[in-house]
């Protein structure tokens, strides 16, 4: 008889994790209160799909999200993706910081085994709680050899995402999380369908022991330079501007920007839309606040790629060229 796969659950609180007063509730509720054992427990269905093993590596709210806990995180991936009869690891995580978490680890984890992160939209205890469908699918994509070589993956609501594509979208839906080019595939029941390939997998270093400050400004209608002048005061290394459209940025900003470009603050262009690639400049030139792009990166993961880059190589902040060449590869 064939042995079942091992699957390593690494646990770290959220909303799979939540539980509510009563069962009718789905958005009054403590997140990261269920331990993964009960999670596990509440499953019985994995018993057919793997051999699962599971750490409580947290037990947060993901809106608390820190770097250290990406280091501890990281950490034990690595280790468990160093066992020779690990299979893959299933990452449990809160929904409002997953992409960033999803993107931190992309970008540092060369791993030889699938890492895929799963959460849920409502609790535990919830009537029609995801959470539970949800980890069976990651464990059962965590498993799939076709899994392998794909980067960190994302699974909710029976569709498998690429980490570096995928966004909340959504406060309260069970499919919340959506990716501009599509998922890459599909779990239904036992069947795990990739209909297409992600991008090639590009890891920029490991995860550092101390990570630069970089923030993330908005462009609006007559904004102000004050929050920018403040944390260059403040000792900023990179700031991502979520611009209008296709990266514009409101003069006033820009001149702003540029001020903390020549101050040997990183600028890179994001977007606020949600979908769609941040053209790239002809001349890379903070005048006129034509700055880095941050290509079709959401702000949110664009601050966790220029963070990584700088904290590779302090020197691209005064290099823009080079640091398109990242958010290129990335």
């Amino acid at each position: 008889m064939t042995q079942l796969p091992r699957i390593v659950v690494l646990a770290t609180g959220g909303t799979i994790a939540g539980a509510a007063g009563n069962s009718a509730s789905s958005a009054r509720y403590q997140a990261a209160t269920v331990p993964v054992s009960s999670l596990l427990a509440a499953v019985p269905a994995l018993q057919s799909v793997a051999r699962i093993e599971a750490e409580q590596v947290a037990q947060v709210d993901s809106k608390d999200m820190t770097f250290t806990l990406w280091q501890t995180l990281a950490a034990r991936v690595e280790h468990w993706s160093a066992q020779p009869d690990v299979a893959g690891i299933v990452i449990t995580h809160g929904t409002d910081t997953l992409e960033e978490t999803a993107m931190a680890l992309h970008l540092t984890q060369s791993c030889p085994v699938p890492v895929v992160m799963t959460a849920a939209m409502r609790p535990s205890t919830s009537l029609s709680a995801d959470g539970p469908l949800n980890l069976l699918d990651a464990v059962r994509v965590a498993a799939h050899p076709d899994a392998r070589g794909k980067g960190v993956l994302v699974v909710l609501n029976q569709q498998i995402h690429a980490a570096r594509d995928v966004a909340k979208a959504h406060t309260s839906a069970v499919d919340a999380f959506v990716s501009a080019c599509g998922p890459l595939g599909f779990v239904q029941d036992d069947y795990v369908r990739f209909a297409r390939a992600p991008r090639a997998a590009w890891v920029i270093g490991p995860m550092p022991a101390a990570w630069p400050m970089v923030e993330i400004v908005a462009s609006y209608a007559q904004p102000g330079r004050v929050a920018v002048d403040a944390l260059v005061r403040a000792g900023v290394a990179g700031l991502v501007v979520a611009a209008a459209g296709n990266g514009s940025v409101h003069e006033v900003l820009a001149e702003a920007l540029a001020d903390a470009a020549a101050a040997g603050v990183a600028v890179v262009r994001s977007s606020r839309t949600g979908a769609g690639h941040v053209a790239v400049p002809p001349q890379l030139s903070p005048a006129g606040g034509a700055f880095v792009s941050a290509t079709d990166l959401n702000p949110y993961k664009a601050r966790v790629l220029l963070a990584l880059a700088l904290a590779a190589d302090a020197g691209l902040a005064r290099d823009p060229a080079r640091l398109q060449a990242v958010f290129a590869n990335a």
